[in-house]
């Protein structure tokens, strides 16, 4: 939640009201535009032209591991040290740093997974012009040519990539500011001292103001840029987060992509603002290859993107088809970032699934959740006391509705200090707690990262008297304003601090917690509501670093590398956490959920969480989610419900609203609406086996759980702007009713030769086709692929721990082309043992010949499951003679019932339990 208009002049404890009936927008006068970022502005007005870098080739050095070479800038002279990296799994890695700084600049830590491991880097030719390398895969070389300095990397006769070929200016030297009159020219961003020593302090060199912040730089300017060429590229998605569609448009002409954690209240649609997150990784896509760059830089960070394809008419390209073009499709990208080196890997695929695999291995895969956390969330600021959960609670179990976390907002705590409780709100949270527990059900907390400034509060007290607050530029501690009004910040890049944060979290610490209650990170990025555009200020200091240098890393600090730690230390590191968090970086996914901030009760809204999700997925975050039915503003029931429907389909499930917004229960909206939020929360429990199978193999390989339909038909261009529906892995297909009032959705069905079961008709349809799909308010259209085995609960209880040692029903989808597959993984749902002790069951399952079987993926794991196969629908089947289980050498008859119409299969009662070797046989 944020209200960056709030002035905190106002009196401590001043009642917040809104209007809800008024106009609700973003001030976009609060957020800087790249003309308002003096290193934007100055590094966004140099033009393609002649670079003045220069390599000097004599420097070269070769190991086995790295390549270095000293770069040169002919108009200044100031020297850069290029490394080169041959990173397994076809990655490239480029560094570019002053070779002799005055200062170190921030190099990135604690994002990637370990040392990164090499393979041997080869010089094949060296000439005056240049040197040219082996990368080793499929013929792949990088030329390095020296006047003007450009790296390309090629496969065979193809340009894949270029860098550093449109413009100059990688780097800014670091400058003292006594000095900056005799070494102004130095300025690699291409500014220049023809005026022999003027005042500079206008063009935001030294100091630079934003209404009325000043950001004193003591450093002077830092910035760094690269560009980049994408020969054959005229699609390209990532660098979340943005409200805006998939494929990333051009900025010529417009705004940058911003990336810079803020908090933005009710933000804009359609545009490149910055918002809660940032994760600095582009995909480029076209139907031969998929390659991804990963930027890695945690200041403030503009992406600049043009094409020279984005000018055309339709009519001009039309003319192209007709007359032919020899003009090739491509797309350059210019990164600028105020501070640090650039540090960048270059993942060249080729398929997406080796870029999801070659980005994993950088910065790590998805968490995976507890079971439990990707059931229905029930949440709001704020349930008001203990009757209250109680209450509401109770109303699911009156409505048999089906839920796993309610949640509690900041008010829940004493004056909002975290880790505390209301005393009369809620003065017995153990006893509120063990009530949620008994129906085996969690709750979620919120703590955030500003501490009230209070000598009366422990946590402030000790983390002052350690001295682990982040200082101001004079080193005093720094203080803004945020909900408990005057409030410090902790260090969170400080180990320390976050060893101790970690700790508070211990049962014993965090009086009232217990088992069943976990962490929710809000107002991270941090949010400062007298700050600068709502955040901290740039010259604060974290230890010798300032906050420009660590800004976008804040968020993964508080949360994933200080909350999820925490919880999993109280565990004694057996439990596996659930923690979500507002703000984010590259890596977050490693440690939980994230959502898409304060959004709003408006159609728009809910189609924007489609394209929001499926680029955080691109970037490694799959666990993602919407605040179903909207934060501010009150949804009209047909909104509610629609929401509802979209959400039960989308990674993370919850529903969240503000204070003032009136209450909004499932049951709230008629009997009617109740029945239809029912079904469709209903619907996401009968999934629960397929999505934690699904988020397991997300744990295991990096590939995104909700995906474009581009990343399975990679070489379908009819896919490669679709963000209007989703694949749930590969074999489920969502598209949601987004539109208010619709009669009729049109869905694309991909794959040639492919076909499409409705799930809820079971009705087949051929693939490579748009097709129209009546709608009725129950309608949620989703498919499931051809050639692809689906396992489900259909008896759905309180919670997904109620469901544990329930049966199975599995649903086999055939087809023509291939042999139909798919996977049962179960394990206890909450713990570590699936790692530590081998303790899951992993098993596929395959239609091939006229006979479904069960096997054993890891024999060598232990686990068992009361659970068993309970049904079997087999789509697009025909009828059998007799069906027969084979099965511990045994041999038995199945009961069985063929739908003709519909070409329906139906097993019942097989009987064989769900980790056992089995194969049924159709005669």
């Amino acid at each position: 939640m944020s209200f960056p208009w709030f002035r905190m002049g106002l009196l401590l404890g001043l009642c917040i009201s809104l209007l809800l009936g008024g106009s609700w927008a973003v001030d976009r006068g609060n957020f800087k535009t790249c003309d308002q970022s003096a290193f934007c502005k100055r590094q966004r007005a140099l033009k393609p032209g002649q670079s003045p870098y220069r390599a000097l080739l004599d420097t070269l050095e070769l190991s086995d591991s790295r390549l270095t070479l000293q770069l040169i800038n002919d108009n200044n002279k100031v020297h850069l040290l290029l490394e080169l990296y041959r990173l397994q799994g076809n990655i490239t890695r480029v560094k570019i740093n002053e070779l002799k700084p005055l200062k170190p600049r921030y190099e990135v830590p604690d994002v990637l997974v370990g040392d990164q491991p090499t393979e041997p880097l080869s010089v094949l030719s060296q000439d005056d012009n240049g040197v040219v390398l082996s990368l080793g895969a499929e013929s792949q070389r990088l030329i390095v040519s020296a006047r003007p300095f450009r790296l390309d990397i090629m496969e065979g006769p193809e340009v894949l990539l270029s860098l550093n070929s449109r413009v100059s200016a990688p780097v800014s030297p670091v400058f003292r500011h006594i000095d900056w009159r005799c070494i102004v020219c130095h300025l690699i961003e291409g500014a220049e001292a023809e005026d022999g020593g003027k005042d500079k302090e206008e063009d935001g060199l030294w100091e630079e103001t934003f209404k009325t912040h000043t950001d004193s730089k003591p450093n002077g300017p830092t910035s760094i840029s690269l560009d980049f060429s994408l020969p054959g590229v005229e699609h390209v998605y990532g660098i979340p987060e943005h409200a805006d569609n998939l494929k990333l448009k051009t900025t010529d002409g417009g705004e940058p992509y911003r990336l810079y954690n803020l908090d933005v209240f009710q933000y804009e649609l359609y545009n490149p603002m910055a918002l809660y997150g940032a994760v600095p990784v582009m995909l480029a896509h076209n139907a031969q290859r998929t390659m991804g760059i990963f930027w890695l830089n945690a200041a403030e960070t503009w992406v600049d993107i043009s094409s020279n394809t984005a000018g055309k008419t339709v009519f001009g390209k039309m003319l192209d088809f007709v007359q032919g073009s020899s003009e090739t499709p491509q797309t350059d990208v210019r990164w600028i970032s105020e501070s640090g080196i650039i540090d960048v890997f270059i993942m060249l695929g080729p398929k997406p699934s080796d870029v999801f695999s070659q980005y994993a291995s950088l910065t790590g895969t998805q968490s995976f959740p507890p079971l439990a956390g990707l059931g229905y969330h029930q949440c709001r600021w704020n349930y008001n006391d203990q009757d209250d959960v109680k209450a509401v609670d109770q109303g699911f179990d009156q409505h048999d509705i089906p839920y796993d976390f309610i949640w509690l907002d900041i008010e829940h705590t004493d004056g909002k200090r975290y880790f505390t409780w209301d005393p009369e709100k809620f003065p017995q949270p153990k006893e509120m707690l063990h009530g949620i527990k008994d129906k085996r059900r969690k709750m979620v907390a919120i703590v955030d990262p500003h501490i009230k400034v209070d000598s009366g509060y422990k946590i402030h007290s000790e983390i002052r008297a350690r001295d682990l607050y982040v200082k101001n530029k004079d080193g005093g501690d720094y203080e803004g304003w945020c909900w408990p009004g005057n409030s410090g910040y902790p260090d969170f890049t400080n180990p320390e601090m976050r060893a101790w944060w970690a700790s508070m979290f211990a049962y014993d610490k965090y009086e009232g917690s217990m088992e069943n209650l976990y962490t929710w990170n809000d107002m991270n990025e941090p949010s400062v509501f007298n700050g600068p555009e709502v955040t901290m200020y740039k010259d604060a200091m974290h230890g010798k670093w300032e906050h420009r240098d660590v800004h976008n890393l804040y968020g993964l600090y508080v949360q994933h590398m200080a909350t999820t730690d925490g919880l999993i230390q109280r565990s004694g590191g057996t439990e596996r956490p659930f923690v979500l968090t507002r703000a984010f970086f590259a890596g977050s996914q490693r440690y939980g959920a994230v959502w898409t901030g304060d959004n709003a009760a408006e159609w728009d809204h809910l189609k924007i969480s489609i394209p929001m999700c499926l680029s955080l997925g691109l970037v490694g975050i799959s666990l993602c989610g919407a605040d179903v039915g909207g934060f501010f503003k009150s949804p009209s029931a047909e909104l509610l419900v629609r929401w509802y429907q979209t959400g039960a389909y989308q990674p993370f499930f919850r529903a969240h609203a503000h204070l003032d917004t009136p209450r909004r229960e499932p049951w709230l909206f008629g009997p009617e609406n109740t029945a239809l939020i029912r079904d469709a929360i209903r619907q996401r429990y009968t999934l629960l086996p397929y999505w934690y199978q699904q988020f397991y193999q997300a744990h295991k390989t990096g590939q995104p759980v909700m995906r474009p339909l581009w990343v399975e038909y990679p070489k379908d261009t009819a896919t490669f702007t679709i963000d209007d529906e989703f694949l749930i892995g590969q074999d489920l297909l969502v598209h949601p009713v987004t539109e208010e009032g619709a009669r009729g959705v049109t869905a694309y069905l991909p794959g040639q030769g492919e076909v499409w079961y409705d799930v809820h008709t079971f009705q087949k349809h051929n693939g490579a086709q748009n097709l129209y799909i009546p709608v009725t308010m129950s309608s949620i259209p989703v498919f499931q692929r051809g050639g692809s085995i689906v396992p489900r609960k259909v008896r759905v209880r309180r919670s997904s721990d109620c469901m544990e040692n329930d049966p199975y029903t599995l649903y086999v989808a055939l087809s023509p082309q291939r042999v139909a597959v798919g996977e049962l993984y179960i394990d206890d749902g909450h713990t570590f043992n699936f790692q530590t002790k081998k303790e899951f069951i992993h098993r596929s399952l395959t239609f091939a010949n006229n006979a479904l079987a069960s096997r054993n993926l890891f024999p060598e794991s232990n686990f068992s499951t009361d659970s068993w196969i309970e049904k079997v629908l087999i789509l697009g089947a025909s009828k059998p003679n007799k069906v027969t289980l084979q099965m511990d050498g045994k041999e038995t008859s199945v009961e069985f019932e063929f739908e003709a119409s519909m070409s329906v299969l139906t097993l019942r009662k097989p009987g064989m339990n769900a980790g056992a070797d089995w194969t049924v046989v159709l005669q």
